[in-house]
């Protein structure tokens, strides 16, 4: 694609100014703390080598690194013993990948039949649902924990009602599938996005011509279907896996001490002060998922492509016939509304309950006069909740006005084409793949300690520093959302405007423009939500009550015992930060529902 909609001297200084962003946000800052994992004194890369060469960490791969040679005999042996399973330890490493492979099946199968019901149904309420979707993926970390130990601690909804049939109680927190549960909460609503737009994008016609030729329902499917949903459900079903590996409050609070991962480890060694050991991780867990994310992008260009000209499915109504047992499809349906209510509305209705329920479980507002009266304190160390929320409504607007145009540069970088696009957009998305505590724990070190500058020590702290933080964790979103708008805009669209006499910014204004309009509020509706509900980054970067925000009020809350041992000041302050987000988001969504064409 040529730069039809980027004029010759906006794009270069935007790029520029992206480019100085990136550097003194996120590379400079990220590459201090990797670079403790160099001993200039002793083996160059001696923390790193520590890590490969720990079974602790790496599993029976140790080997590869302490003895290369013992490696072909032991597997040889392993063979020789009917290869158990048994034998053959992962460590850290080995057991993160897994959880994460199995929380991205999980994802999968939880978020693949909601695109189906989206994409191929009409019913009241659709578009809102719809929006709703994402909103547990953007939800806060630390909320969703709450959510969980609501619903299924021992003193949690799940367990009360199973005494009420003489049930229970049962143990569900502290186990691996907690956290799988946890992460499909979390990246089942990006599968269904993903796998939506792609369903919404299969042309009818093809579907016809294979039927007229003699496919039976099933076959048409899967030759016609399938190959246009799969580039995205990998792609999904990739991000899914990434986003599991690194999560960091699920794993804590759901996972307990037997179900760490190395994120989880990370944040031990940074608390303990083991700075070296902890670089050393680091670096190995960003090789892995920039990786990753390098494969997905690489994935992704090659099957983004417009959808301008195909004619769409229509939608049947969801309620037509519903009293008719012929169509077993809606008896999926329903099967699948019962499960996805119950893990999606499940920890939300637990938290929204346990906040207005008493230990005696009488109906109390006891929990919300907590925070007001909380709001009204001058002791030194309290988090108001109305400071808390304004922070984070700011925080999130300042987020915007940066992540905004940042994505949409990486974006124009990703869709310029060339052999090098690919590579320059897995450079500048590298915030995507790198741990949110690597990036607070950098920025803290670096401008919020102060850096010097010709003389001068330069610090970043405050609100600036917590909404820089937030960009650069946002920005990559907005990226997301606009580049496949971007790449499916045809130049002769754009040439037709400038050959009618049209200048590049007026064809970059009355063109460009509201074609990505949708996908670019979409990308904003992102960025706004990821701001509100940043945590790992923010808890080290805020700076008394002038800088808190909802999500760090609430892990505040978590361990409140003032008026009783409920998790009561933790739900009330969870059930604003919800509130608050899903109505931010919806509403931004819904807006950008104005340029849908």
């Amino acid at each position: 694609m040529r730069w039809p909609s980027s004029d010759r001297i906006v794009f270069p200084v935007g790029l520029l100014a992206t480019l100085l962003v990136l550097v003194v946000v996120f590379y400079y800052p990220v590459g201090r703390v990797l670079l403790a994992a160099i001993d200039p004194a002793g083996s160059p890369l001696a923390p790193i080598g520590d890590v490969l060469a720990d079974p602790f960490y790496v599993g029976v791969a140790h080997h590869v690194f302490t003895n290369p040679a013992s490696v072909p005999a032991g597997v040889l042996a392993w063979l020789a013993d009917g290869a158990p399973l048994g034998a053959f330890e992962f460590g850290l490493f080995g057991f993160t990948a897994y959880q994460a492979a199995l929380s991205a099946l999980a994802s999968v199968a939880l978020g693949l039949p909601g695109a189906y019901v989206l994409a191929r149904y009409d019913f009241w309420g659709r578009r809102t649902l719809t929006s709703l979707t994402i909103v547990p993926f953007v939800l806060p970390s630390i909320l969703v924990a709450v959510g969980f130990q609501a619903m299924f601690g021992r003193t949690g909804l799940l367990n009360d009602l199973l005494a009420v049939v003489g049930l229970g109680p049962i143990e569900v927190l502290y186990t691996l599938p907690a956290i799988v549960i946890a992460h499909a909460f979390y990246n089942a609503p990006l599968v269904t996005r993903f796998v939506t737009g792609a369903w919404e994008g299969v042309d009818a016609r093809e579907i016809e011509s294979a039927r007229a030729m003699g496919a039976t329902p099933v076959r048409a499917f899967r030759d016609v279907v399938v190959p246009k949903l799969l580039p995205s459900l990998l792609s999904a079903t990739l991000l899914a896996f990434v986003f599991s590996f690194m999560s960091f409050p699920i794993v804590l609070a759901l996972g307990g001490l037997e179900l760490q991962t190395v994120e989880v480890w990370l944040y031990a060694k940074v608390q303990s002060l083991e700075l070296e050991a902890a670089a050393g991780l680091a670096v190995l867990e960003s090789i892995l998922s920039l990786g990753l994310m390098y494969l997905y992008l690489r994935y992704e260009s090659g099957q983004i492509a417009s959808r301008s000209g195909r004619l769409s499915r229509a939608r049947r109504s969801l309620l037509a016939g519903w009293r008719t047992v012929s169509d077993p499809r809606r008896l999926a349906v329903l099967a699948y509304g019962v499960v996805a209510g119950v893990v999606f509305l499940g920890p939300v209705l637990s938290l929204l309950i346990e906040s207005i329920t008493g230990p005696d479980g009488a109906l109390t507002m006891a929990y919300y006069e907590f925070l007001l009266a909380r709001q009204a304190s001058t002791a030194v160390g309290t988090i108001a909740p109305l400071t808390a929320i304004r922070n984070s409504l700011l925080f999130a607007l300042g987020t915007l006005a940066v992540a905004v145009p940042m994505g949409v540069i990486v974006s124009l970088v990703a869709t310029r084409g060339g052999r090098g696009s690919r590579l320059a957009e897995a450079l500048l998305s590298a915030p995507l793949a790198v741990s949110g505590i690597v990036v607070g724990l950098g920025l803290l070190e670096t401008l919020v300690f102060g850096v010097e500058v010709f003389g001068y020590r330069l610090t970043v702290t405050g609100w600036l520093a917590v909404v820089a933080a937030h960009a650069v964790a946002a920005y990559p979103f907005v990226t997301r959302n606009v580049t496949p708008a971007l790449a499916g805009i045809d130049d002769r669209v754009v040439d037709a405007a400038r050959s009618l006499g049209a200048s590049r910014l007026r064809a970059l204004l009355t063109v460009t423009v509201p074609l990505i309009a949708a996908p670019l509020v979409a990308g904003a509706a992102f960025a706004f939500a990821i701001s509100i509900g940043e945590f790992d980054s923010t808890v080290l970067l805020a700076e008394g009550g002038a800088s808190h925000t909802m999500p760090v009020a609430l892990e505040r809350y978590v361990g409140n015992r003032s008026i009783g041992p409920s998790l009561g000041p933790a739900t009330a302050m969870g059930s604003v930060v919800l509130a608050v987000t899903a109505a931010s988001f919806v509403v931004i969504d819904r807006v950008g529902g104005r340029y849908d064409g």
